[in-house]
């Protein structure tokens, strides 16, 4: 019964802005981004994408071209990375997460960079202007035809929630909710809708609350020097 508009931010901070001004009511936030909002003005979750296993769940991978003679995580010492936004998760938290858990330190590194997107952190590494980067596990999928290794994976991550402010009102929320969650991909008629759809979005939906992004929260106050919400105020 509602109508939408869809409204693209430059980048996280704005959409974190524009739900907290209610210039949006409803925002895919990543788990970073998520866990900022609820801090700032308890941001809700609802929903979460479903990935092309069927579970709501997506991955780091830190990458390196193909002819890199790098082979693990604990070789990035002395090395150049790129990573994505300081306010990423899948470019920023989780591999800074990943680096720490081996012994590698970001003061190890040889330098590093926090680019806007991850894409140009892919393509960054193709061109050759650093040893590696940090991406979300479809974009690195799509590079790799295009010279890309992956060195190592993440575990698990929560998939991106859809949020809503605390005052959108339950009729809205309730209308999406059903409407997301009726999407199924093995419907011929569904599938056709959502064939254009971005990658994270295709396969379905499952309900998301707080509780799921607990791993997020705690790693963002855990990390040494911080590299979540405690940095990038």
């Amino acid at each position: 019964p509602y109508r939408f508009e869809l409204k693209i931010s430059k980048d996280y901070p704005e959409a974190v802005r524009f739900l907290k001004q209610g210039v949006t009511q409803v925002s895919s936030l990543g788990d970073v981004t998520f866990a900022e909002a609820n801090l700032a003005y308890q941001a809700v979750p609802i929903l979460k994408p479903l990935n092309r296993d069927g579970t709501p769940f997506y991955r780091s991978a830190i990458i390196v071209r193909s002819d890199s003679p790098l082979n693990s995580i604990k070789e990035l010492r002395g090395k150049s990375m790129a990573f994505g936004s300081p306010h990423s998760t899948s470019g920023n938290l989780i591999p800074r997460y990943m680096l720490w858990d081996k012994g590698v330190h970001i003061q190890d590194l040889k330098r590093w960079e926090n680019l806007q997107h991850h894409d140009a952190v892919a393509k960054s590494i193709l061109k050759g202007q650093f040893d590696a980067g940090a991406v979300k596990d479809v974009v690195a999928q799509k590079y790799k035809s295009h010279g890309l290794r992956i060195l190592a994976w993440s575990a698990p991550i929560p998939a991106v929630p859809l949020v809503v402010r605390t005052d959108t009102p339950p009729d809205v929320v309730k209308a999406l909710t059903v409407a997301l969650m009726k999407l199924d991909r093995a419907n011929p008629d569904h599938q056709k809708m959502m064939q254009t759809w971005d990658d994270e979005f295709r396969y379905g939906f499952a309900p998301a609350t707080k509780n799921d992004y607990q791993g997020i929260f705690r790693m963002i106050k855990n990390i040494p020097l911080g590299c979540g919400i405690g940095c990038h105020k």
